[in-house]
């Protein structure tokens, strides 16, 4: 339990973390970049970055696909 209290309060702020989270999603991480932030990156903020970053990748596709249906059928 003091490993988890310990992991939230490292130092990376919110937006710090949703960038290492972005970039992890488009898979363009150095290995020398993600050995110093995984020391560094808070895992609430992850998993509330990684959520936030699914949200606006779905509803991104959901956009494109309205778009693209909607030009085929007008």
């Amino acid at each position: 339990m003091d490993e988890l209290k310990d992991a939230a309060k490292r130092k990376m702020s919110f937006a710090q973390t949703m960038r290492a989270v972005l970039w992890s999603f488009i898979g363009l991480r150095k290995g020398a970049e993600h050995e110093r932030d995984m020391a560094r990156l808070n895992p609430v903020h992850v998993v509330i970055a990684g959520l936030i970053a699914v949200a606006v990748f779905i509803a991104v596709l959901i956009v494109i696909v309205r778009m693209v249906v909607s030009q085929a059928a007008g």
